[in-house]
């Protein structure tokens, strides 16, 4: 990635900004009530609970301290702001494949990525091959399932936000 910045839409830095808010006020104080506990039980030499709730720690912190970085380097795009008919970050593409299939994709940083939610990776394959499309252009993809022409039928920029509870 061009230097150390991380693209990212609003919505998807807002995600982890909940989740980040979740694990120091859920998670964090749950797993220091089991160490605790796990202590009271005696030799921690043996103790499984205590080994166990020890890791769950350990992930954890390490989970904040990734996703407080993917923010501090967040490069955030805002999508609303945005207009055109070229595929670009943020874009929300309709296209329509070669034997009638439709299919619709959102372009978001890699952290925000969920194919069963139609947001793809600005690094995937399918990505790299609709930035800088027009409306009306043919694209070939390269797919597991060999190669593809898509249309493109409609470029959007709309912010995901709405859609998303967690």
């Amino acid at each position: 990635m061009a230097g150390n910045n991380i693209p990212m839409t609003k919505a998807g830095a807002d995600a982890i900004k909940r989740e980040i808010k979740r694990l120091k006020a859920v998670e964090r104080p749950r797993i220091v009530q089991e160490i605790a506990v796990a202590r009271d039980h005696g030799d921690l030499s043996e103790n499984a609970e205590y080994h166990a709730a020890k890791e769950r720690q350990s992930h954890i912190e390490g989970r904040i301290q990734m996703l407080e970085d993917r923010l501090a380097r967040a490069e955030i795009i805002d999508v609303s702001r945005l207009s055109g008919d070229k595929v670009v970050f943020g874009a929300t593409v309709k296209l329509e494949g070669d034997a009638g299939q439709s299919a619709q994709y959102t372009i978001v940083g890699e952290t925000e990525a969920d194919l069963k939610k139609g947001r793809i990776s600005i690094t995937s394959p399918i990505a790299r091959g609709l930035i800088g499309r027009e409306v009306g252009d043919t694209v070939t993809i390269r797919t597991p399932g060999g190669e593809r022409e898509y249309e493109v039928l409609e470029v959007v920029f709309a912010d995901y936000a709405a859609d998303e509870e967690e």
